[in-house]
């Protein structure tokens, strides 16, 4: 009888190669990475797996945890996710490459599910259109694996190598690892700058139509000569932006298209940008706030916007308001990343400027903004009117369907509520005794701003001067000419809207449709110049933000 001698065994790992194997493991999934992302540029950028599996997040985290995250981070949420995604997958890669060293086969067998998982989240996006969505992942997945079985067998090789040679070798390959997976992302970056390039020619050479309708010019005194009030027109690298989407769409206008189909629609429509310049062109200053925005809060911005009326478009399509006999009451907005946005159809048609914008403070809207085309319903929170990309138009009823944000727990119809905010004196400030400006803006679109007052610690309500109203559905600044005695002092601002009814005293959070309460500020009152502060004076906290 013939016998097989075993192999022998290999060297049983230490501190040092349990180290090199964390390493190894990262290194692994960095050259996955790499490759995901050269395969991704065949498929389309959304479905990378960073993107993918923060986008599956975004779609599936508590809405408190959102508002959470948009407070905290503000428009660097996204980055955060990013970065927290990747955090994860580098400790779970540093693991696998642990767990290699004794059990080869089981952890690359969970490579391949965290690569079934990247894979999964690509194509269960509200967005994924094909199977080969899943492509990257799986792709990424066989990289890492492939890359981690050659790592771990050079660190680890049978007894007659000696610990310092595996290592060498080890550190080698991981080096070629490291050189490839930096030149495959900078070719995939390139590749994919490529693609984007054609969206941003598109977006230079166009060149926006005359507005048939101009927007009256901003009365000169709508814009206060105040230091530290906001702008009355607000740029565009300015303006906020909120949005879920992680990687900013890049459409190329020249083979964008709208399609306008659904309930009541007796004759289907599908546009593209240039029938819309031919179409009346309109101009009008609106005012754009997001449901996120706490009292106090940033999250609103008020610009020039070109576009075309939405009604005359839906008007062409046949549909009829539900006030008209129209069998549909909701119009639901569906972007190219898949998001949807459900509308009033008997708000958009009532005569207000609801638009289709393409242009914004007179240049083509900007990518982060929703180039080429997207929506604006003056009257109502952006989650429920103002679709950035916009692909399609769809009459349904709000009995039907259920847009994005609803089963998130956010109402299904949000008008904005009257608020006003204190842009000056920034709270923990330390203004000097005599007159003080407190000014700020106010705003409640589509009724206006009739009155704004303040309120000095538990004083009576006084009158502020208030800017010129440019129309109902822009902001309006106002200030009050404080006589700042020396002492800590809380200011407060109310709003009065045009049908004469007062923002509401009561806080409310920003769900499920919008916050409620009054914005204050504490500062602390310096003596005049040369003297000092009052006896017990001391900063105090701000309320900026609360309800």
């Amino acid at each position: 009888m013939t016998f097989t001698p075993a192999p022998p065994p290999t060297r049983a790992p230490d501190r040092t190669d349990r180290l090199l194997a964390a390493l190894g493991g990262i290194l692994a999934g960095c050259g996955g990475l790499a490759v995901a992302a050269l395969v991704t540029v065949t498929v389309r950028p959304e479905a990378a797996p960073v993107v993918a599996v923060g986008g599956f997040v975004v779609d599936h985290t508590p809405a408190g945890v959102k508002e959470w995250a948009i407070r905290a981070f503000g428009e660097s949420d996204k980055d955060v996710l990013q970065t927290g995604v990747l955090i994860v997958l580098a400790v779970l890669a540093a693991g696998l490459g642990v767990l290699a060293l004794r059990h080869r086969a089981l952890a690359l067998a969970g490579v391949g599910a965290l690569g079934l998982v990247g894979a999964l989240a690509a194509v269960t996006r509200p967005d994924s259109e094909s199977w080969t969505d899943v492509l990257p992942a799986l792709a990424g997945a066989a990289a890492s694996a492939a890359v981690l079985y050659l790592l771990t067998r050079r660190l680890v090789g049978p007894p007659t190598t000696t610990p310092a040679r595996s290592r060498r070798r080890f550190l080698v390959a991981g080096a070629g690892t490291l050189v490839g997976a930096v030149g495959a992302t900078f070719l995939a970056r390139s590749a994919g700058g490529d693609r984007s390039a054609n969206a941003t020619a598109s977006r230079n050479a166009l060149r926006l139509p005359r507005p048939a309708s101009p927007a009256p010019a901003v009365p000169a005194g709508a814009q206060l000569p105040v230091d530290g009030i906001s702008p009355f027109v607000t740029p565009n690298r300015d303006f906020y932006r909120v949005d879920t989407a992680l990687v900013v769409p890049r459409v190329d206008a020249d083979s964008w298209t709208l399609r306008i189909h659904g309930l009541g629609v007796s004759r289907e429509l599908t546009v593209t940008l240039r029938d819309l310049f031919r179409r009346e062109v309109v101009e009008r200053d609106l005012t754009l706030n997001c449901v996120s925005n706490e009292v106090g809060g940033p999250y609103i911005g008020n610009a020039r916007w070109l576009g075309v009326r939405l009604a005359d478009l839906l008007r062409e399509a046949g549909v009829r308001p539900p006030s008209a006999g129209g069998p549909a009451d909701q119009l639901v907005a569906r972007s190219v990343d898949g998001m949807t946005i459900g509308s009033p159809v008997e708000t958009v048609m009532d005569g207000r400027d609801a638009l289709l914008a393409f242009g914004m403070n007179g240049e083509p809207l900007p990518f982060v903004h929703g180039f080429p085309v997207r929506m604006l319903v003056p009257g109502l929170y952006g989650y429920v009117s103002a679709c950035k990309w916009i692909s399609s138009l769809e009459l349904t009823t709000f009995a039907a369907y259920d847009a994005y944000w609803v089963p998130r727990g956010w109402s299904a119809q949000a008008p904005v509520k009257t608020q006003s905010r204190i842009d000056t004196p920034k709270a923990y400030s330390e203004p000097r005794a005599g007159t003080v400006a407190v000014a700020g803006v106010a705003w409640a679109q589509h009724r206006g701003v009739s009155r704004v007052q303040v309120r000095v610690d538990d004083g009576p309500w006084q009158d502020a001067e208030l800017g010129a109203q440019d129309s109902r559905d822009t902001w309006r600044e106002w200030v009050y000419r404080w006589r700042a005695e020396p002492g800590r002092h809380t200011l407060t601002a109310r709003a009065t809207d045009g049908t004469g009814a007062v923002q509401t005293e009561q806080r409310a959070g920003t769900m499920p449709d919008g916050a409620t309460g009054l914005h204050s500020v504490t500062v602390t009152v310096a003596a005049a110049q040369g003297g000092a502060p009052a006896r017990g004076a001391r900063p105090g906290p701000s309320s900026t933000g609360r309800r």
